[in-house]
């Protein structure tokens, strides 16, 4: 990324968002720095994606400790001063899968305070022999039959994931399997074990991760905290455990995002406002009311069995489209509350049977319950539905629109939505 931002020469061209607001009676948007400077576009495309904004614990007292307090998404380009240390790492997501290996062989003591156990699969990752790499070079089209390959038998897994969740049964003892070869206390294998369904929570893949618990100077704490002193993070049961750091394993705020830039659209209507309920779209990719607006990897366009790149290509060409319209027509549009609405019942009722609904709390799912992060589909069906602009879903742009009533409520059911009025 570095070097493309290099290459092009853009790197000089990135600047920190703070404010977005239509212009209705010039139709286009302003935009607005944090340094001040502002820009007008014809179109804006937030490509600003969900996994770097840091989520810290609401945990008493952590502003009190005493010695370095570290968040995975927040660490220090020089030394991290931790090894020798006695050190707290809180969480055991996709952060400390990685944090927590790195971290055991350095530290005099680390303590692992899991509030959830994780599903974890071994990570595949296996040099490519000289042999294999001769056959590429020699067998044209060779390299780009395994890249099919593989695709399809990632693609294959969304029949368990968002069809038949009880297959996940298979996939949960190949994952215990590697539990068992891990680590030998079978009361450790125990707290490491999860209780809900493979796949409701984001599935990680370690080699490493289980084993580092394997280890006498790992603990891991399976009791809630209660409160951070001065020197010692302090659990429910009253233990005591003295530490001289403390390591933040504890992922993202996938909206935060979104919340860091103030956004307007028609008629001054603010996007939180109207996302006060939950977040809204069509496609993931626009949003009623916020005419040539446009979101890539936005809400229902993750995945849980493949590689977002695809969503974000896909959605990247459904984009372009909706620009080459509106230079043709030279007219903006705006997508209409129906088509939101149809899409917004669609995800909340497919979503039901999927192993994201089976009953664990995830960030998958809003603070209402439903899931406005996975889609809950193939990329082939994704693809089909972007792979051509519906001209229905959008209407144009006059030089005034009255501001969009609130369309979502904020039930989990999703039966009853009524559709915006413009």
């Amino acid at each position: 990324m570095r070097d493309c931002t290099e290459r092009y020469g853009i790197h000089e061209r990135i600047t920190d968002l703070a404010e977005l607001t239509y212009d209705e009676s010039e139709l286009r948007w302003l935009a607005t720095a944090r340094d001040g400077r502002s820009w007008t576009a014809d179109a804006v495309v937030l490509g600003v994606g969900a996994l770097h904004q840091p989520q810290l614990p609401d945990i008493l007292g952590l502003d009190t400790f005493e010695g370095p307090v570290l968040h995975s998404a927040l660490w220090p380009a020089a030394d991290d001063e931790l090894t020798g240390k006695r050190v707290a790492v809180v969480g055991t997501g996709a952060s400390s899968v990685q944090l927590v290996p790195a971290l055991a062989p350095r530290a005099q003591q680390l303590h692992v305070f899991q509030r959830t156990a994780a599903w974890i699969l071994p990570k595949h990752d296996n040099e490519l022999s000289s042999r294999r790499q001769v056959a590429y070079r020699a067998v044209p089209g060779l390299q780009r039959a395994v890249r099919w390959a593989t695709y399809w038998q990632l693609e294959s897994r969304v029949l368990a994931f968002a069809r038949y969740p009880k297959a996940m049964r298979l996939v949960e003892r190949i994952s215990l399997r590697h539990l068992a070869r891990s680590v030998r206390d079978p009361q450790v294998r125990a707290r490491l074990t999860p209780d809900y369904t493979f796949g409701c929570k984001r599935v990680l893949v370690s080699s490493d991760y289980w084993s580092a618990f394997d280890r006498d100077d790992v603990e891991i704490v399976t009791d809630g905290i209660a409160r951070v002193e001065r020197n010692a993070v302090v659990t429910v049961d009253g233990t005591r455990r003295e530490v001289e750091a403390i390591v933040l394993g504890t992922g993202f705020n996938i909206t935060g995002s979104f919340e860091r830039i103030e956004i307007r659209g028609v008629g001054g209507a603010s996007l939180a406002d109207s996302w006060s309920s939950g977040m809204v779209t069509n496609l993931g990719i626009t949003v009623a009311g916020h005419p040539e607006l446009y979101f890539l990897l936005g809400p229902n366009t993750a995945l849980g069995h493949s590689s977002v790149v695809m969503m974000i290509e896909f959605a990247t060409k459904y984009v372009l489209q909706c620009l080459e319209r509106a230079r043709v027509t030279a007219a903006p549009h705006v997508a209409t509350s129906g088509a939101q609405v149809d899409f917004t019942a669609e995800m909340r009722r497919r979503s039901k049977g999927t192993v994201w609904a089976s009953g664990c709390r995830s960030w998958y799912l809003d603070r209402f319950g439903n899931n406005t992060t996975v889609w809950p589909g193939s990329t082939l069906s994704y693809w089909w539905r972007t792979r051509r602009v519906d001209p229905t879903h959008f209407e144009p742009v006059p030089a005034r629109l009255p501001v969009p009533a609130q369309s979502v409520p904020a039930s989990a059911e999703g039966e009853t939505i009524v559709p915006q009025q413009f």
